[in-house]
């Protein structure tokens, strides 16, 4: 990976080498279209912050991926309503833990495997981008097989459709810049909100989930599984690498810190009300008919809902959702293995250079596309494999956390460090969240 590497001796950073920073280009923007005299400059103001959003937004649609949907979809399906709670507790889980990765981004202007590798050395640093590698091609597996499993419900063969997404994703970034990738994987996974559609087509009843919401089995080692599989979706190491490295290639700094944590803000709250619709709506359905019965492909639990929501719109709906979902963290799984194998090897790495100026950027992208694709077609036992990249991503969380934990009191200056009560307070979610994760494993494999 040398062929566009900068001369030994300097460094690159994705901020480097821009003709303008984001700011200059909303002003350019704002100057071309919208006269300063005709709006306030709040309004103006307003303008200026919502521009700062969709990091967050994207890596937080991309977190309920095709095998959130199924973990959710299982949760209803076995356990009805007692496993809704959670989904509400989880999202100041993952607010914390994605707002340490935007800090740690515009406060160093770094991605997560360069400031590893500034601080723990190149030899962590591998460490900590192997398990980006391995938990990425695990996701593409399981986002691909999702879009596989759509596809055959409307005849179309795998091949066909794991190919056509491929070459789609592959367009898409090959030919757009940041900002343009980032509206795209916006609308595909605004799909997504088709799953709250179908949770108010299963008719869920109120008095059944306030019911719910307060029987929480806990001796029940079945529900425990289910709970730390829940707490295992939420957090990928893919994410952490994705949103420390998209606000640094946004251009984003140290004065939109406010407005990027409110897009984080906002992206949990949407993944985790997507995440309980999924959940409701299994719940009002197959777990009044069928309780207890799991359901482990995309396949399987479309043609359980077909009685209850009918063939038609209610399969589309469905469809839509799980479409959206996989699309858009294939699109976020790759880019983060790309900028992530970068930000250790040095070579450039942005969606702002031409692919001939980063090559290897670009290459690396559409290799996980093309190897997450060919082991969907390749006639391999999938529902086996989810279930070894649910154990390999659980087995990886205390490493991909505890480098997070590391480098929020290592890396940033006295101001933003983390610090005092509210470090304590991270501390305790990072050792609960990494040990629902080990409990996972343990408790399938024994």
């Amino acid at each position: 990976m040398q062929g566009d590497k900068l001369p030994s001796g300097e460094k690159y950073t994705q901020r480097e080498g821009k003709k303008e920073d984001v700011e200059g280009i909303r002003r350019r923007t704002w100057n071309s279209f919208s006269p300063k005299h005709l709006v306030s400059r709040r309004l103006r103001g307003m303008i200026s912050f919502l521009g700062v959003f969709g990091p967050g937004l994207v890596v937080m649609l991309a977190d309920t991926d095709a095998g959130s949907v199924i973990t959710a979809a299982q949760s209803g399906a076995v356990w009805g309503y007692k496993l809704l709670l959670l989904q509400a507790v989880l999202i100041p889980v993952l607010y914390i833990v994605q707002e340490l990765t935007v800090r740690l981004g515009l406060v160093t202007g770094k991605g997560h495997g360069e400031l590893i590798r500034d601080h723990f050395g190149q030899k962590w640093a591998w460490v900590s981008v192997g398990t980006l590698t391995l938990a990425g091609i695990g996701a593409l597996i399981t986002e691909f097989a999702g879009i596989g499993g759509v596809g055959m419900l409307f005849g179309i063969p795998l091949w066909v459709s794991v190919g056509m997404a491929v070459t789609f994703l592959a367009i898409v970034v090959w030919t757009g810049s940041y900002y343009s990738v980032e509206r795209i994987a916006i609308m595909i996974g605004s799909f997504e909100l088709a799953f709250v559609l179908v949770a108010l087509w299963a008719r869920p009843q109120p008095s059944e989930i306030l019911a719910g919401l307060t029987q929480i089995p806990w001796e029940n080692s079945g529900y425990l599984y289910l709970a730390a599989a829940n707490v295992g979706a939420v957090i990928m190491p893919w994410m952490i690498f994705y949103q420390q490295s998209a606000v640094v290639d946004k251009g984003l700094t140290i004065r939109n810190l406010r407005a990027a944590r409110w897009d984080t803000v906002w992206g949990s709250l949407i993944t985790q009300v997507i995440m309980a619709a999924i959940l409701i709506a299994a719940a009002a359905t197959l777990g009044q008919s069928h309780p207890g019965i799991p359901l482990d492909t995309v396949q399987q639990i479309t043609h359980a809902l077909i009685p209850f929501l009918g063939k038609d719109l209610g399969v589309l709906f469905f469809a839509l959702g799980m479409i959206g979902a996989a699309m858009v963290a294939a699109i976020v799984v790759s880019l983060a293995m790309a900028w992530g194998l970068g930000e250790v090897s040095g070579y450039r790495r942005s969606l702002e250079h031409h692919p001939r100026e980063a090559p290897w950027f670009y290459a690396i992208y559409t290799i996980a596309l093309v190897l997450g694709g060919l082991f969907v077609i390749s006639g391999v036992n999938l529902v086996d494999l989810s279930i070894g990249v649910q154990i390999m991503n659980a087995l990886l969380l205390p490493i991909v956390l505890g480098f997070l934990y590391l480098l929020a009191l290592k890396a940033l200056p006295e101001p933003y460090r983390l610090k005092g009560a509210y470090a304590v307070v991270v501390g305790i979610v990072v050792v609960i969240t990494s040990g629902f994760g080990v409990f996972a494993v343990l408790n399938t494999l024994l």
